[in-house]
């Protein structure tokens, strides 16, 4: 069986900005990663720029057709960028995993929490950061609470937006996604080998 790794998101996913996404965006490097270990994973980068919660649900069962072992979701950036309601955030994210579970009941869904910039201020900053750990706890997902942890808003790895990492800045996000998810396909091999 072949173990498919899908990362669905946005413009963090497929590597917006970058000279060769191909080979520095997410993705890419945990793909790299995998092949210097010898495990044999196919990686799908299923990112597509300034996709929100709501229009990432439209393409969701084309992306499902893949059957993925392991789901890597990373939505919500573009939703806080254009005011969106925390709450409407939450609601979009839960119907993905719902669909995520009901398609592929065996895969494994790891969730990439989104640090706000630090010039995100207002009264829903609180709300949106509790977004992910309150979906991974409801959900039982395995959860990177800041994928973008010393990246975000340190200028040196931003592009000129101060919203997307330059190639140094998403070689640490990989490094950060990197743990967990090794962590998941440890656990899956473990229990492939008890069947």
């Amino acid at each position: 069986m072949e173990n498919k790794i899908v990362f669905f998101g946005d413009s963090l996913v497929a590597g917006y900005g970058l000279k060769d996404p191909l080979s520095e965006s997410i993705p890419a490097l945990i793909n790299a990663k995998l092949k210097k270990l010898g495990l044999k994973h196919t990686v799908i980068n299923a990112g597509l720029s300034g996709d929100t919660t709501a229009s990432a649900l439209s393409r969701l069962g084309h992306v499902l057709n893949e059957n993925p072992a392991i789901f890597v979701l990373e939505l919500g950036a573009n939703d806080f960028l254009r005011g969106m309601s925390p709450v409407l955030i939450l609601s979009n994210l839960q119907l993905i995993i719902n669909k995520v579970k009901s398609t592929c009941p065996s895969a494994s869904i790891l969730l990439l929490g989104i640090e706000l910039p630090y010039w995100a201020t207002g009264w829903h900053q609180s709300d949106y950061s509790g977004i992910f750990p309150a979906l991974a706890e409801k959900n039982g997902l395995s959860l990177v609470p800041s994928f973008l942890k010393n990246v975000a808003g340190i200028r040196a790895l931003n592009m000129h937006d101060g919203v997307h990492p330059l190639k140094e800045g998403y070689e640490i996000a990989a490094e950060n996604i990197w743990t967990e998810l090794y962590r998941i396909i440890q656990e899956r091999g473990s229990l492939t080998d008890l069947l």
